[in-house]
C-alpha cells in the first residue's frame, strides 16, 4: 500500500474518532511524507491519547511546516495548542513562550481574525493565573465575539464557556450558568473539534460543580462519559470525567463506587500528565475516607492533594474536627472565612464552617454563617445550597437551646435533601429531627426519626455518623428536656460560677450564656439563679460536670 493510502486511511480514522490506529499509520508514514494538516491531525490524536510529548512535537513540526509555508494563520493556531498543552501539563515557561509566538503571529493577520481570538482566550489564563480577573473576562469575551463571527462553533462553545465561569467569578451566578447552557448547546449541536469539545464539557461541569448545581452536573457528566466511551483509547479528558462521575456517586450515596472512581481518575491523570489536576481528586477520596471514619488514609490524601497544589480545605478542617483537634479545626476555619475570594468559593466553605464553630460551641458565629449561606442559596438559585443552608439553620437552633425552632428548618432540609436524592445529607437532618425531638420530650417520634436515619447512614457507609447517633437517645433521661449544652451551664451556674465565667470555662459568648440561662429558667419554672443551682443538686447535675 503507497504512502498516498496509508495516509487516506490515517485522515479517515482520525475523523470516525479512532485516534489510535491514525497515529500509528500516521507514525508509519515517513515525516517528510506527511503534510501540516497531517501533522497537526496527528498531534490532535496524539493529545486525546495522553501522549503529551509526542502531541508537543507534532504540533511543533506542524507550526515549522506552517511557518516554511508562510501559513501564518496555521503557525498561530499551532501555537495555541501548544501553549494551552504548557498550561494543562504544568509546563507554564513553555505555555508562556508558545503564548508570545501566537501573540506577535497574531499581530501580522487582519484585525478580528479568527486566530486573535484563538490567542486571546489562550491569553486569558495568564491573566486568571495572576489574579486580573477583569482583564480575563474581557479575553473571553474576545474570544466569544471572534467565535461568532466566523462562525466557528469550537471556539464560540469555549468562549461561551469561559464568559460562563468569569461570570460565576464575579458573582453573577444565574448568568453564568445560562451562559454554560448556551456553551453546551454550542458545542454539542454543531461539530466541534474533540480536544476543544473536551474541554467544553469538562470546564462546564466544574463550573457547575462549584456553585452546587447537581443536576446539570449529572446531565452534563453523563454526556461527557457517553462521549469519552466513543472514543476508542481516548486518555485526556478521562481523568476529569471520573472525578466529575465520583462526585455525584458520591451525591447519590454510592460511596464504594465513588472511591472506586476516584482512583481510576487518579491514574488517568497520571497516564495524561496532569499532574496537577491529581490534587482536587485526592482531596475528594479525602472527603469520603473521612466520611467513613478511615482517618489515617483520609489524612494521607489530603497530604497527597497539597503535595499537587491543592488547598484540601475545610476537608481537613473537619478531619481535625474529628480528631479531637478542635482549637486546630477552628484556627482553618476562621482563616478560611477571613480570606478574600467570590462568593462561590465562600459557599464551599460555609458549611463546613458551621459544624465546626458549632463544636467550639460559638453559636453566634454559626448563626452568621447560616445567614451568609442562605444568602448565597438565594442569589445562586441552588437548591443543594439552599437545603445545606436550612440544615445550618436547623443545628444552630439547636444548639442555641430552641429544639422547636429548629424542627422546621430541620424537616425543610431533610425534604429537600430527599427530593435531591442525597441520602447521606438526607439522614443528618432527619437525625437532627431527632434530637430536636428527643429534646421536646417526643421520644416515640424521635425514635422513629432516628432509626430511619441510622438505618440510611449504615447503608451508605457513614460510621462515625451511626456512633454519634447512637448517644443521642441517652438525651431522653435528661430533666426537664434540658439540651447537653443546657446541662453544662447548669452545672456550672450550682458551682457558683458567673455568666463571664462559664463563657470562658464553654468557649462561649456572654449573649449565649444568657440565652441558655433563660431557657433553663424557662424549663425549669424558676426565677433565680439560686433556684436553679438547687434543681441542679436534687437532679445530681452537678456531678455530670466533674
Amino acid at each position: 500500500m503507497g504512502v498516498v493510502d496509508e495516509l487516506v486511511r490515517a485522515r479517515a480514522e482520525f475523523e470516525r474518532g479512532e485516534w489510535s490506529a491514525a497515529l500509528d499509520r500516521w507514525s508509519a508514514v515517513d515525516a517528510d511524507g506527511l503534510t501540516a494538516d497531517d501533522l497537526e491531525s496527528s498531534a490532535a490524536a496524539a493529545h486525546l491519547l495522553g501522549r503529551m510529548g509526542d502531541a508537543v512535537e507534532r504540533y511543533r513540526r506542524a507550526f515549522d511546516s506552517r511557518v516554511s509555508e508562510g501559513d501564518t494563520a496555521g503557525a498561530a493556531r499551532c501555537a495555541f495548542h501548544l501553549s494551552m498543552i504548557g498550561r494543562t501539563s504544568g509546563d507554564q515557561s513553555a505555555g508562556a513562550a508558545w503564548l508570545a509566538r501566537g501573540e506577535r503571529l497574531v499581530e501580522a493577520l487582519p484585525e478580528g481574525s479568527l486566530e486573535s481570538g484563538y490567542v486571546a482566550f489562550a491569553r486569558m489564563f495568564s491573566h486568571l493565573g495572576a489574579g486580573r480577573f477583569a482583564e480575563a473576562g474581557a479575553c473571553a469575551v474576545e474570544a466569544t465575539e471572534a467565535g461568532r463571527r466566523h462562525d466557528d462553533a469550537a471556539l464560540l462553545a469555549t468562549g461561551l464557556c469561559a464568559q460562563g465561569r468569569m461570570a460565576i467569578y464575579g458573582d453573577r451566578v444565574p448568568d453564568g450558568l445560562s451562559l454554560l447552557d448556551e456553551s453546551m448547546l454550542e458545542a454539542t449541536s454543531r461539530r466541534v473539534a474533540p480536544v476543544m469539545l473536551g474541554h467544553v464539557y469538562c470546564t462546564a461541569i466544574e463550573g457547575c460543580q462549584e456553585v452546587s448545581d447537581l443536576r446539570r452536573v449529572v446531565e452534563w457528566t453523563q454526556l461527557l462519559h457517553r462521549w469519552c466511551t466513543e472514543q476508542p483509547g481516548l486518555v485526556t479528558f478521562t481523568g476529569q470525567c471520573s472525578l466529575h462521575r465520583a462526585q455525584v456517586m458520591r451525591a447519590h450515596g454510592a460511596w464504594d463506587a465513588a472511591l472506586d472512581e476516584l482512583t481510576a481518575a487518579i491514574e488517568r491523570y497520571r497516564l495524561a500528565g496532569a499532574t496537577d489536576a491529581v490534587g482536587q481528586a485526592a482531596c475528594e477520596r479525602g472527603d469520603l475516607l473521612r466520611l467513613r471514619g478511615d482517618l489515617e488514609a483520609a489524612e494521607a490524601a489530603y497530604q497527597r492533594s497539597a503535595e499537587h497544589g491543592y488547598d484540601p480545605q475545610p476537608g481537613s478542617a473537619l478531619l481535625w474536627l474529628a480528631r479531637g483537634r478542635t482549637a486546630a479545626a477552628l484556627g482553618a476555619v476562621r482563616r478560611l472565612l477571613a480570606e478574600p475570594g467570590p462568593s462561590v468559593r465562600r459557599s464551599r466553605v460555609l458549611p463546613a464552617a458551621v459544624d465546626v464553630l458549632l463544636a467550639a460551641h460559638d453559636v453566634d458565629a454559626a448563626r452568621d454563617c447560616a445567614r451568609e449561606l442562605d444568602g448565597l442559596a438565594e442569589s445562586f438559585g441552588s437548591e443543594v445550597l439552599a437545603a445545606a443552608a436550612s440544615t445550618a439553620w436547623g443545628r444552630v437552633q439547636l444548639a442555641s437551646g430552641d429544639p422547636a425552632g429548629a424542627l422546621p428548618y430541620l424537616r425543610k432540609a431533610h425534604q429537600a435533601w430527599v427530593r435531591l436524592d442525597m441520602p447521606h445529607e438526607a439522614a443528618l437532618a432527619q437525625a437532627g429531627t431527632g434530637r430536636a425531638l428527643v429534646a421536646l420530650g417526643d421520644h416515640e417520634s424521635a425514635r422513629r426519626a432516628l432509626a430511619s436515619a441510622r438505618g440510611v447512614l449504615v447503608s451508605v457507609g457513614a460510621g462515625p455518623d451511626v456512633v454519634d447517633l447512637d448517644g443521642v437517645g441517652s438525651t431522653a433521661s435528661r430533666p426537664a428536656r434540658l439540651t447537653e449544652r443546657e446541662v453544662e451551664v447548669l452545672g456550672l451556674v450550682a458551682e457558683g460560677r458567673s455568666n463571664a465565667q462559664i463563657a470562658s470555662a464553654l468557649v462561649l459568648s456572654d449573649r449565649t450564656v444568657a440565652r441558655h440561662l433563660s431557657n433553663i429558667f424557662t424549663k425549669l419554672g424558676v426565677g433565680s439563679r439560686t433556684a436553679a443551682a438547687a434543681f441542679a443538686f436534687e437532679h445530681d447535675l452537678v456531678r455530670r460536670q466533674g
